[in-house]
């Protein structure tokens, strides 16, 4: 089983938008790293040369026979289609594992599987590389050694459509003590709804005053309504941190985060 498309569909939402159709690889795209997934995109289909540049945000649909409802999976950052990009989507949207899984109610015996797409244009198209950049928030703490508090935290950043915050733990934590932890948290305020994921990849860094020795560690990680936090030790013990990468007691402290993408069961 390979991959499977639409017929072409307009996007009635903006009269110059070319025709684009679904394509759907149901045991996933080997070629876009989707080995072990259901993987979906949106293909634009131009009939100009060089198509128009358009910019849009993406969102796709597994129908659920079980509970009678939509999986809506959706590529939270805009994406330029252009004559060198025409096609967009996630290679990794579902695993295997739960879509062939028959409690799970994507597969029935005998019903053809249901898949839909949904494609916003962006309000204000921006130039966008065609790699798009994390991003980045960088954050200096001052009087370092002598904080007193638990917790420090971030003023808020925006990213994918949310706010966020980042909380440095200067002492430790429960999970680890004697070790310096960051965690990125929903700002107060952001309310996820029931069944509402948000897939988060992020890069986090120690700054080393000197350049040379920046301490970095990545987190890919799911936060839901339950667990709105995701952090890792930097696996760098608070007595090195002090050492090393403190510069006039100021701890500089860097994330480049992207939300990958974000899941809601309606």
């Amino acid at each position: 089983m390979g991959s499977y498309a639409s017929h072409s569909a307009m996007l009635k939402t903006w009269r110059k938008t070319p025709p684009s159709r679904l394509v759907v690889y149901p045991k996933g795209n080997e070629e876009d790293n989707g080995k072990g997934f259901v993987s979906m995109y949106v293909e634009c289909l131009s009939s100009t040369t060089p198509p128009i540049d358009v910019f849009d945000y993406l969102s796709f649909f597994v129908f659920n026979k079980k509970d009678n409802k939509y999986l809506s999976i959706q590529d939270v950052e805009v994406k330029r289609f252009s004559s060198s990009k025409t096609v967009w989507g996630l290679p990794k949207a579902m695993s295997l594992e739960t879509f062939t899984d028959p409690a799970k109610g994507f597969i029935v015996e005998g019903e053809p599987c249901e898949f839909g797409a949904h494609v916003k244009i962006a309000s204000s198209p921006v130039p966008v590389d065609e790699n798009l950049p994390f991003h980045k928030f960088s954050w200096s703490i001052r009087d370092f050694s002598v904080l007193k508090q638990n917790d420090c935290i971030s003023k808020t950043f925006a990213m994918g459509g949310k706010n966020w915050t980042l909380t440095v733990y200067p002492k430790g934590d429960s999970e680890a003590d004697n070790e310096f932890c960051k965690y990125l948290h929903l700002a107060d305020g952001e309310v996820l709804s029931p069944g509402e994921m948000i897939s988060v990849r992020a890069q986090l860094r120690a700054l080393d005053p000197r350049g040379s020795k920046h301490k970095t560690v990545w987190l890919q990680k799911w936060i839901m309504a339950a667990t709105k936090a995701r952090g890792i030790p930097q696996s760098l013990s608070l007595a090195d941190l002090q050492e090393a990468y403190l510069d006039e007691d100021t701890l500089n402290v860097e994330i480049e985060c992207e939300v990958v993408n974000s899941r809601k069961m309606f």
